[in-house]
C-alpha cells in the first residue's frame, strides 16, 4: 500500500515550492487544486453536477466553470460552498487516490491546500505543514496576485488558524526565512519519510525531531 503525506498550509504559504522539491528527489505529487481546475475546465466531469446545482450560466462558452462567478457566489453564500464542495472533494479524492495508488517510489506527497477543512487527514499516514506569519502570508499573496490585503485576511480567515493548523502536523516546514532554507529542511524529510514508508521500518520520533510538532 502506497505511503502518503499530506502537503498542507495556509494561502501564500509555499505549498508548490515545497512541492516541487519534493518532486526532484522524484517524489509523485498529486496536486487537489491542479485536479479541480481540470475537473471544471471545459468539459470537466464536475461541470454537469454544478450547472445542475447553480445553473448552467456558471459554466462559461469555453465550456468550463466562470471562476471568478462562482469565487463571489462562494464567499458569500456558506451554503453555496459546502453544496459546490460536496459536488468537487470526492471526485477530487477519487482522482488524488488513484493517482498515488500505483506509484513506483516509497511514498507520495498530496498536496491539499483545505486538508483540514475538509476532514480528509484519513486519507494519508502523516500530515506536513507548511508554515509562516500571517503578515508574510498576506504580502506574498499580495504581490504574486494584487489581490487588496482585506481580500486575502478574508481568504485566510475562511481556513483553519494556523495554531489549528500547526496542531494537526505531524512535520511542519518553516517558510519565513531565506527560500534557500527550504531545501535542507525538505531534504530531511524526505530521508525521514523513505525510513517510514518501509513496511517494517523502525523510525524513531526523535528522527524528526527537529520538524515535529
Amino acid at each position: 500500500m502506497t505511503y502518503r503525506v499530506a502537503l498542507t498550509g495556509g494561502i501564500g504559504s509555499g505549498k508548490s515550492t515545497v512541492a516541487d522539491q519534493f518532486a526532484s528527489f522524484g517524489v509523485t505529487v498529486s496536486d487537489a487544486d491542479a485536479i479541480s481546475h481540470r475537473l471544471t475546465g471545459p468539459g470537466g466531469e464536475a461541470l454537469p453536477a454544478i450547472a445542475a446545482a447553480f445553473g448552467a450560466d456558471m459554466v462559461d462558452a469555453t465550456g468550463a466553470l466562470d471562476r471568478a462567478r462562482m469565487r463571489q457566489q462562494v464567499f458569500a453564500d456558506p451554503a453555496a460552498r459546502q453544496c459546490l464542495e460536496g459536488i468537487l472533494h470526492p471526485l477530487i479524492r477519487a482522482d488524488m487516490l488513484a493517482e498515488t495508488a500505483a506509484i513506483s517510489g516509497p511514498y507520495a506527497l498530496l498536496m491539499i491546500p483545505l486538508l483540514l477543512e475538509t476532514g480528509q487527514q484519513s486519507l494519508v499516514d502523516r500530515v506536513l505543514v507548511v508554515d509562516l506569519p500571517e503578515a508574510m502570508q498576506i504580502a506574498r499573496v499580495q504581490e504574486r496576485s494584487g489581490l487588496a490585503p482585506d481580500q486575502i485576511q478574508r481568504i485566510i480567515a475562511s481556513q483553519v488558524s494556523r495554531a489549528e493548523r500547526l496542531a494537526a502536523a505531524d512535520d511542519w516546514i518553516d517558510n519565513s526565512g531565506d527560500p534557500s532554507s527550504l531545501w535542507p529542511q525538505v531534504e530531511r524529510l524526505h530521508q525521514a519519510y523513505l525510513r517510514l514508508a518501509q513496511p517494517h521500518a523502525d523510525c524513531s520520533p526523535a528522527d524528526l525531531a527537529s520538524q515535529s510538532r
